[in-house]
């Protein structure tokens, strides 16, 4: 007798696109970074595809050289992309609804792991999200989106020029940081191995110690901004009347002050260590023939 064959098992792509009714071919080619038909397929399915299509599209967006629009359409980059209009409405309704304007503000926080995460997961790491995540993203660095949160808590309490000055400081040692990564040819920022100060290499090597001064800092201004009622606040008058009716937010503001001020002295040490590189950098350029 002759023995039934086996069907030869569909992959997970295959089956994917079949859920859908969507064609392979077309699905294969918009992973590796040709062009597709829009009327075909839409956008959410592609998304859905690429989620779960398993080994063989992971693998083929690893070893296919991307278009420029498949870069911009990465996972990293569309969750930034999100996260700047989250933090735009965010920003747009935070005096008429500060509870929604925390909320909105702290996802946006949080979601800074996701776009990380895909990125490492579906080897999608690209300059133009190193650039977008600067701007966008909050991991306890002042961005754009801590930067209004700063100017506008300067509006709120005096003295003023206690967060302006922190938007200063932080804003020129993160730029100094970017600039003396690039000059010296290091691929992040983050890379802090050949640093001689313990609280520096602490700080980026340690992603729990990191995670920990980063979630103070921001929480910290989300607090402070939650306590003002009125304009023209003094900060040490709400912070102590905070202190006194509720004995717990007393012990959250005290673990939150200590994250923010280690986040001020890293601030304040990379100023210095990216100033050193720029200044090496320029001394081995005159040095050479």
């Amino acid at each position: 007798m002759l023995k039934r064959k086996n069907k030869r098992p569909q992959n997970s792509l295959q089956q994917s696109c079949q859920e859908l009714n969507l064609p392979v071919s077309e699905a294969r080619l918009w992973v590796t970074g040709h062009s597709f038909s829009l009327s075909s397929l839409s956008f959410y399915a592609y998304i859905y595809v690429f989620l779960i299509g398993g080994r063989e599209i992971y693998s083929m967006a690893k070893n296919s050289r991307p278009r420029k629009l498949s870069v911009y359409l990465y996972i990293p980059n569309i969750i930034g992309y999100i996260r700047v209009l989250m933090n735009c409405f965010a920003f747009y309704i935070c005096f008429s609804d500060k509870k929604l304007f925390s909320v909105l503000y702290f996802v946006s926080f949080v979601c800074d792991a996701l776009d990380g995460w895909f990125a490492r997961k579906f080897n999608q790491v690209s300059t133009f999200g190193a650039v977008l995540v600067f701007y966008s993203d909050n991991n306890g660095q002042k961005r754009i989106s801590t930067t209004c949160l700063l100017v506008i808590l300067s509006q709120i309490y005096r003295p003023g020029l206690v967060f302006l000055s922190l938007l200063a400081l932080d804003i020129a040692s993160h730029w100094l940081q970017m600039y003396s990564t690039f000059l010296v040819g290091k691929v992040s920022h983050k890379d802090v191995k050949d640093s001689t100060n313990w609280l520096f290499k602490a700080y980026y090597g340690n992603r729990i110690f990191m995670c920990y001064c980063c979630v103070a800092c921001e929480v910290l201004y989300i607090i402070l901004f939650l306590l003002a009622k009125n304009q023209n606040e003094n900060l040490k008058n709400v912070i102590m009347d905070a202190t006194k009716q509720n004995s717990v937010l007393s012990v959250l503001l005290v673990l939150l002050v200590v994250g923010w001020a280690i986040k001020q002295a890293v601030n304040v040490i990379q100023i210095k260590t990216a100033a050193d590189a720029c200044v090496d950098y320029d001394i081995n350029k005159k040095q050479k023939p």
